[in-house]
């Protein structure tokens, strides 16, 4: 789990949503101050408007109860907002202070760099220590004094800054814990939320692969979920289905292959044991020998198709793709067959369309397929019957197909009849027929492009063995 792609994937959530959090910490912090300043501006200016009106009435009569007034109403007003105030006349001499402690400063005058701007009637704000008046950090409110449309002086008003963001700091801490709070709470939350949608059902996917792995191949994956994961899981239990079905194919065929080449060697072996050890006349041997000698053709048959198929299916078989006719390729084919078909009395017709037919193909491949088409169907017809082999052009294809009047063949068997070792009827095929030569056929064609199909006759009883060609 460690260095696993769902733990770099909870690791890179959490991250991002962290990010997102102390982003928007970030940003509520700094639009808080702002908004905490911009009240305070609003707070002092409001103030100052009664300090002003104040102030005005003293410059007008300039007696010592008006001067006491305005200092006592300075004093209660400085209380209330928490700063300390000093008003000044249009020369910069203060006049009137709200905390005693600044009596030494009246009546100096003061040098104030921003006096044009008051003049002009703009009010300064500023943030730090300002010479001979604030000797600490401090939060400056300079407000102009006006009377009549004339500049009579300003106020002055300036509060510490800690004292200031002494309550944002309470704020601070509480979006920053909240912040913290809600990055463990979210991680809490995709950490559960990914067990229980991703790490969990592919821990058992991965639990059921790995018991795949050591043989279990009936082993499947039961995920109720219509998302990716569920859709991975239905891929993971088909790609289970397919491992099963070729664990049992393997299973078979290692099985058919040992039956088909137990059953020669035992008979080659009796044979040739009894001629050994005495136990079969000497008349008799010549017989048994060609017994054993037919045994033997058959085993090399079977080696010979199993490695052509094994060959075809691993991908290694190559194809020499001429112009050749297939019409000749046919031809020489029935003629191939002629003692068989003599031996059965059989009736074959061979009607081809035009005298050549070209077509692109393996010529010997080719061969092979007209081989197992035309043994298929003299091993199926009975004594006396008809087989008929056509040629048809239809497009840019030629329909090459294989007749024969012999049983229908069933449903099941239809099923199953290009699957390896596979006899419909085993008791008369067992000795010479392999079972492989229409999958030859099928992936010879496969190779080539091609289809192959067969057809049980409705209406005249029979089968059709239909495959296609491209013409040259």
């Amino acid at each position: 789990m460690k260095n696993s792609l769902v733990s770099k994937m909870i690791a890179a959530f959490t991250s991002i949503v962290a990010i997102m959090f102390i982003m928007v910490a970030t940003i509520l912090s700094f639009w808080f101050e702002n908004y905490y300043f911009n009240q305070r501006k609003s707070q002092l200016d409001m103030q100052g408007d009664k300090i002003a009106s104040s102030a005005t009435k003293f410059l007008s009569y300039g007696t010592n109860i008006s001067l006491n007034r305005l200092e006592s109403e300075m004093q209660i007003i400085g209380d209330l907002i928490s700063s300390d105030i000093l008003v000044a006349d249009s020369l910069g001499y203060v006049y009137a202070v709200s905390n005693p402690k600044y009596k030494d400063i009246a009546p100096n005058s003061l040098v104030i760099k921003e006096m044009d701007e008051l003049r002009f009637g703009r009010t300064v704000e500023k943030k730090g220590v300002y010479e001979n008046i604030v000797d600490k950090p401090s939060y400056i409110y300079m407000k102009p004094i006006f009377s009549e449309g004339v500049f009579k002086g300003f106020i002055l008003m300036h509060t510490p800054i800690d004292q200031i963001k002494a309550p944002i700091k309470k704020v601070y801490s509480i979006i920053w814990v909240g912040a913290i709070f809600s990055v463990i709470i979210t991680s809490i939350i995709i950490y559960y939320f990914s067990q229980r949608i991703i790490i969990k059902p592919l821990a058992k996917i991965n639990t059921v692969a790995r018991k795949i792995t050591k043989g279990e191949v009936e082993r499947r994956v039961y995920i109720d979920s219509n998302d990716e994961i569920g859709e991975l899981a239905k891929s993971f239990n088909t790609m289970a289905d397919s491992l099963e079905q070729v664990e049992k194919n393997r299973r078979e065929f290692m099985s058919n292959v040992s039956h088909e080449l137990r059953s020669p060697i035992t008979s080659i072996k009796g044979f040739i044991g009894g001629i050994l050890d005495g136990v079969i006349p000497m008349d008799k041997e010549n017989h048994y020998l060609q017994i054993a000698y037919e045994e033997i053709q058959r085993l090399t048959r079977l080696v010979n198709d199993l490695l052509d198929l094994a060959a075809m299916e691993s991908g290694k078989f190559s194809l020499r793709i001429t112009e050749i006719d297939i019409n000749e390729i046919i031809k020489v084919c029935v003629i191939k067959f002629e003692p068989k078909i003599n031996d059965k009395k059989l009736k074959v017709d061979v009607l081809l369309q035009d005298e050549h037919l070209y077509v692109a193909g393996d010529r010997d491949r080719l061969i092979q397929v007209m081989t197992n088409l035309l043994d298929n169907a003299i091993k199926y017809v009975p004594d006396g019957g008809n087989i008929k082999v056509a040629t048809k052009i239809k497009g840019n294809k030629i329909l090459v197909s294989v007749f024969n009047n012999g049983p229908n063949i069933s449903g099941e068997d239809m099923r199953h009849i290009w699957d390896r070792f596979y006899k419909s009827d085993k008791s008369r095929t067992s000795k010479v027929s392999t079972g492989l030569g229409l999958p030859i056929v099928r992936n010879i064609l496969s190779q080539l492009g091609e289809d192959v199909w067969v057809e049980n006759k409705i209406k005249e009883k029979g089968v059709t063995f239909v495959f296609t060609l491209t013409k040259a």
